[in-house]
């Protein structure tokens, strides 16, 4: 029980920590993962923990089904189909996105665990936000009318309640942490919807755990990372009734390597991609933890990341995402020449 609040118990929690050896050697750093890709529903991320708590709320509720939103791709809506697959739950994902033109991916394991996805076209009259919230009113009414107590789960499943997942994440850090004997660690997540970086650095705070945390944005926010955290943290102040305060100065965020949008292909985004699973046999994705390792990369050669330093990356997972077909269709033709027809 995380800040008073119930969650399922689903996960094969601890996820490991591994030291990278060979990029350690090579960039002068202990550079570790923390696996989060390994959890063990379908394919893994980070979402699961997340869920955790969320599904416990739905089905506290009496909820039938799951609906989420996000990207044609969201990794979220697939965890959340995953999940509901488990708990004998209906789900469906909407996305206010074009149809990419193949059925790959996120769409195809969505699919495969039986959660439709419905692709909201743009009309160039309202926005996405208008869209998105027609989309979900009508996709609830259409639920509803056949019997389903719907259950309505926030993009990234970055809500206050969501983000207990990575409060608990960061209190088994720090446990791994003290029995691998470490000390003065970095740890370093992807920032995307927020809500694994809000957890960490609440938990890390209000635990006072041994942890310094640097979060590495994957796409700009309107008014930048910071006013954005600031804001989140005084929903989740109000929601659980905290004393904790928090300001800038507990956040260390960069936008210096999102590369201007989301889920753009990035040729540096790749070949860290390239780099960490011919160094270590780790597969990144380039959406999330590609342009954070990239990140790290670049923060290593610029300075900011010191010689010797104790750094743990989180992989949040997001594997699928190598199958989407803007980023597959830039590697198939940069990997071309490792596929030899004799």
């Amino acid at each position: 029980m995380t800040l008073g609040r119930e969650k399922l118990n689903f996960l094969n929690t601890p996820t490991p920590i591994q030291r990278l050896d060979n990029i350690s050697e090579e960039l002068g750093i202990n550079l570790y993962l923390k696996r989060d890709d390994l959890t063990n529903f379908g394919t893994g991320g980070n979402k699961l923990r997340k869920l955790e708590y969320l599904v416990k709320d739905a089905l506290d509720q009496g909820a039938t089904m799951l609906l989420t939103v996000g990207g044609a791709q969201t990794n979220h809506g697939r965890l959340t189909g995953a999940v509901a697959a488990k708990y004998g739950l209906k789900a469906a994902i909407i996305a206010v996105d074009p149809y990419p033109g193949e059925m790959s991916a996120n769409l195809l394991l969505d699919g495969i665990m039986g959660c439709p996805v419905y692709l909201v076209q743009q009309d160039g009259v309202h926005t996405d936000a208008e869209l998105e919230a027609a989309a979900i009113e009508k996709v609830t009414k259409e639920w509803e009318e056949k019997g389903e107590k719907v259950y309505f789960i926030p993009v990234g499943g970055s809500n206050e309640l969501g983000i207990l997942g990575y409060y608990d994440c960061a209190m088994e850090i720090a446990q791994q942490v003290k029995e691998m004997e470490l000390e003065d660690v970095r740890l370093v997540t992807t920032v995307g919807s927020f809500g694994t970086y809000m957890g960490l650095a609440v938990g890390i705070k209000n635990e006072n755990l041994p942890l310094r945390l640097t979060g590495i944005g994957i796409s700009p926010k309107p008014n930048g990372l910071y006013d954005y955290g600031l804001k989140y943290y005084e929903k989740i102040k109000k929601f659980f009734n905290l004393d904790l305060e928090m300001t800038e100065e507990d956040f260390d965020l960069t936008s210096d390597y999102d590369h201007g949008a989301y889920n753009n292909p990035v040729k540096e985004v790749r070949e860290a991609l390239y780099y960490m699973g011919r160094k270590e046999a780790v597969i990144l994705d380039p959406c999330y933890t590609g342009k954070t390792f990239a990140g790290i990369l670049s923060m290593v050669k610029e300075g900011k990341i010191k010689p010797g330093e104790n750094v743990i990356m989180l992989h949040t997972g997001g594997i699928p995402g190598i199958y989407t077909k803007h980023h597959r269709v830039e590697m198939e033709k940069e990997l071309a020449d490792y596929i030899r027809i004799i």
